[in-house]
């Protein structure tokens, strides 16, 4: 296939968002204090994560990114706008909120290694998150799509409502959940969870017969148009009222899985808002997919590797 032109995809990115910060280094000796080992740091890296990397993937491939969360009035909050103000397609409208601190995710590494992470995280309050829902209501006619994306932290407590006002605009909505509460993306266009998200909500199965039972009865359950389950080596299955599709992963070294679900649903969505046809997008967004959990940490790719990869696989 072709992919089609992306620069005039436009995608509105709701949800969480967190800055992923990185420190490197060696480890040559366990601490005198305690029996863990001494990490030297001698290299530090920062990039935006959770909906905010959605954002950034969305970039990547050329398309218009439009991201709206809710942040610290912090150097963390400041740090994460500023690497957001280096794609000149994505416009970011992060609200500042003095009562919490932005979620930071650190990670030790020593030769490729993670050694630890540690969280820092607050629930954004109340109005807060309202003044980001009229954001919302007033950049919902700009886009051709949306993405919720949901990592329980608090930033999208009226994601019901604004499904249902996507849905009633006529815009597609596409879900990454999050806990086992799926009742709440009810209406949704299309939903990604992982196979371990998505064991969490409808329980293990035996075969693939049971699988597709159960994923069917969630998609109609929810009146979902689509369900896409992402299954790591396993490739990915769209389960949809009249077909059900699976595609194998496409085989390479996997370096780190971190931020592939962002790369899946960002992929998606610029396919689809490019004009392309459900199965077809689902096919690039896991060629996307293979070729970021060959990258280090929260990772983007762009359109050049896709076509690359398409190539030679052909």
């Amino acid at each position: 296939m072709v992919l089609p032109e992306f620069n005039h995809a436009k995608v509105l990115v709701v949800g969480d968002v967190m800055l992923d910060r990185y420190w490197f280094g060696d480890v040559n000796r366990i601490s005198p204090e305690a029996p863990v080992p001494v990490l030297k740091v001698n290299r530090v890296d920062e990039r935006p994560g959770g909906a905010a990397n959605v954002a950034r993937n969305i970039a990547a491939l050329g398309a218009q990114a439009t991201l709206l969360s809710v942040v610290g009035d912090d150097e963390a909050g400041a740090c994460l706008e500023k690497l957001l103000g280096e794609h000149s397609n994505l416009t970011a409208l992060l609200h500042r909120d003095a009562s919490i601190s932005t979620i930071i995710k650190l990670r030790a590494i020593a030769r490729h290694q993670q050694l630890l992470r540690i969280d820092f995280e607050t629930p954004p309050s109340h109005e807060v998150l309202h003044a980001a829902l009229e954001d919302y209501r007033a950049q919902l006619p700009l886009a051709d799509i949306v993405i919720l994306s949901d990592y329980g932290k608090g930033g999208l407590a009226h994601i019901a409502q604004m499904i249902q006002m996507a849905r009633d605009a006529g815009k597609p909505v596409l879900v990454d959940p999050k806990g086992d509460d799926y009742a709440r993306y009810a209406g949704a266009t299309l939903l990604t969870p992982n196979r371990s998200e998505f064991c969490q909500v409808a329980g293990s199965w035996h075969d693939e017969s049971e699988l597709n039972a159960k994923a069917q009865a969630l998609r109609t359950q929810l009146q979902l148009e689509a369900l896409l389950v992402t299954r790591s080596e396993d490739g990915m299955s769209l389960f949809m009222a009249d077909e059900v599709l699976h595609v194998p992963t496409h085989t390479r070294e996997v370096f780190d899985v971190s931020g592939a679900g962002d790369t899946v649903i960002a992929t998606l969505a610029v396919m689809l808002a490019s004009g392309a046809a459900l199965p077809d997008a689902m096919r690039i967004a896991n060629r996307a997919a293979g070729i970021v959990v060959g990258k280090l940490g929260t990772a983007v790719v762009n359109r050049e590797e896709i076509v690359k990869d398409m190539e030679n696989q052909d």
